[in-house]
């Protein structure tokens, strides 16, 4: 030891007083501590990333109730405002067809959309069915 701290030598430990056994504990030893330290760090890592998308998703769903409010209120808005030219329950109807027609057109684009949706990674599972070959001996 040096006075900054342990000596780092690059030279390799002498096991030739070891037993293979005794070598093969050693390695199965680290691999199983580095593979729980791994694991750990890929907890503490997915824990940070869930609360920044929770942060996330809460502004998201305030800012979609916000927009949300803002519809409301021109919808509103454009009713009152038909209310000087027409009934008020006339007006009421065409701001709530305006609506339909949104409301409709939205779900088919989305339905249409979500027909072209694929759960199954196509991709992920061919290639997960060739890796049993390539480590297969030539």
């Amino acid at each position: 030891m040096t006075a900054a701290g342990p000596a780092h030598s690059h030279a390799q430990p002498d096991v030739s007083q070891r037993s293979v056994g005794e070598l093969i504990g050693e390695v199965s030893r680290d691999l199983s501590t580095l593979m729980r330290q791994e694991l750990e760090l890929a907890k503490a890592e997915i824990k940070t990333e869930v609360a920044k998308t929770g942060k996330a998703a809460g502004m998201l769903g305030g800012a979609g109730f916000a927009g949300y409010m803002v519809l409301l209120f021109l919808s509103m808005s454009l009713w009152w405002g038909l209310e000087n030219v027409m009934d008020a329950g006339w007006a009421a109807l065409i701001v709530a067809v305006v609506w339909a027609v949104i409301g409709a057109v939205l779900f088919a684009t989305g339905r249409s959309t979500m027909r072209t949706v694929h759960p199954k990674p196509e991709r992920t599972l061919d290639t997960a069915k060739e890796i049993p070959g390539a480590l297969k001996p030539s």
